[in-house]
């Protein structure tokens, strides 16, 4: 007779996650040698910013959407403006365009840095949060304060603050940055490439977990440029592409009983999006200094390892800086043209509202975590009607469970039970999950 281990019966049970925004459970069963139950749990209670939404104005979505999340404001901002725009028929001026990719870029490095730094290294160190670092690897967190500065300072000239963008509106800015301003932040970032070499020898000798599971990589996809704000949704699986306007054609939500955040679905099949889904989508498009970080750090593509979403950032994190100094380069080389993007005044619900063309319009943007789609319907007087918003961390959810059902029949065949939490709390780390703004502390109990 066969001696029954104590892994063929096995609960775990993470309540809550560390190192990620807000509150996440991770529940694993194993009966009899089976795997019974394997979910992430989203707990945080609804937030409605959809019904918030209906009933005011187009001109104030923006602002309001901005406080969806802290860290990716400027991208809720961005998605926002361009649904109103698009159901208004507004085109922005190329001028304008250059300016928001701009601020995609420095919420992205300022958002990764966060994540490959502050939230993702502590595991591959050996201890539970950054601060024990600061002893141990202090020139290394020097570093990453001083890059985190960079794409703080970014944001704040570019958008008025640090969080919760105010200058960026349908149709262009309430206020342009100087020209001043923006030649300190290029000289910023100058100096930041020294303090990402740095990075790079730092990432390139820590060890992540080995993990293959191949599954649908979604995201933007642009002719010539690798898509942060602009492109048709591309879908690996079927290597074709769908205009953001039809995104309700290809993705599915549903509910699960366990969890206040939907889930997403193309195909009827799980899908991942954010910096992974990126760097397989777009790769050819990568700046080639992106592309030489990648081959240090021997990140190719098809890449179908899930905890490799981190150095996908780490990788996309030089793209983004050189794409900004491109892009200060060209703003500075022609000037700055208030003409072209500066918007004085623009029309505010009042006892007799401005009236408008009505329609329906999506924005899709590449936010930090994937790609988020904002959904407006407004009528003659530009009052939203209807709502969706779509966010990244949502979609993945999906993906990160079939990851967890395919990843803990191996793990365990291998690893001690605190072996199997610890990877398991790494790879929804990996997803770089936004589900709030907060923190917790962990509390794990075996059962």
């Amino acid at each position: 007779m066969t001696k029954k281990s104590k892994k063929d019966n096995l609960n775990i049970e993470v309540k809550y996650l560390t190192r990620v925004e807000g509150h996440g459970n991770i529940i694993v069963k194993i009966k009899n040698g089976q795997l019974s139950d394997c979910r992430f749990e989203v707990i945080e209670s609804p937030r409605f910013f959809e019904s918030m939404l209906v009933g005011r104005s187009i001109y104030e979505a923006q602002h309001l959407t901005s406080r969806i999340c802290g860290i990716c404001a400027c991208g809720h901002s961005l998605a926002s403006i361009k649904a109103a725009e698009a159901a208004l028929s507004i085109k922005p001026s190329p001028q304008t365009v250059m300016l928001r990719e701009l601020l995609l870029h420095a919420e992205t490095m300022d958002s990764h840095l966060l994540h490959f730094y502050i939230l993702v290294a502590p595991d591959l160190l050996g201890v539970k949060s950054i601060f024990p670092l600061i002893k141990t690897h202090r020139k290394v967190i020097d570093i990453a304060l001083r890059m985190k500065k960079m794409s703080d300072y970014m944001s704040e000239i570019l958008a008025g603050r640090h969080v919760h963008p105010i200058s960026y509106v349908i149709g262009g800015l309430t206020k342009l940055p100087s020209e001043k301003n923006l030649a300190k932040i290029r000289k910023l970032m100058i100096e930041s490439r020294k303090d990402y070499e740095t990075t790079i020898e730092v990432f390139g000798t820590l060890k992540l977990p080995e993990f293959q599971r191949a599954t649908q990589y979604v995201s933007l996809k642009q002719p010539g440029k690798y898509a942060y704000l602009n492109g048709n949704i591309y879908v690996s699986s079927t290597e074709k592409s769908t205009d953001p306007q039809d995104y309700l054609t290809l993705v599915n939500e549903f509910i699960r009983a366990y969890s206040t955040a939907k889930f997403s679905s193309i195909r009827d099949n799980s899908y991942t999006v954010g910096a992974l889904a990126r760097f397989n989508n777009n790769f050819k498009f990568l700046h080639p200094e992106a592309k030489k970080a990648a081959g240090k750090l021997g990140l190719k593509p098809p890449c179908h390892n899930p905890y490799l979403n981190t150095l996908a950032q780490v990788v996309e994190w030089r793209h983004c800086l050189e794409e900004s100094i491109n892009i200060i380069d060209r703003l500075l080389d022609k000037g700055l043209d208030e003409k072209a993007s500066l918007v004085t005044s623009w029309p505010v619900q009042e006892k007799r509202p401005v009236r408008v063309n009505p329609g329906r319009g999506v924005g899709a943007v590449e936010v930090p975590r994937g790609t988020l789609y904002h959904d407006y319907t407004v009528d003659k007087h530009g009052i939203i009607k209807r709502a969706n918003c779509i966010i990244p961390t949502g979609q993945n959810l999906f993906n990160l469970e079939d990851d967890m059902k395919k990843i803990v029949p191996e793990l365990v065949a291998e690893k001690s039970k605190e072996q199997v939490q610890l990877e398991l709390e790494m790879l929804a780390r990996a997803y770089d999950p936004c589900i709030s703004c907060s923190t917790h502390l962990l509390e794990v109990n075996f059962a």
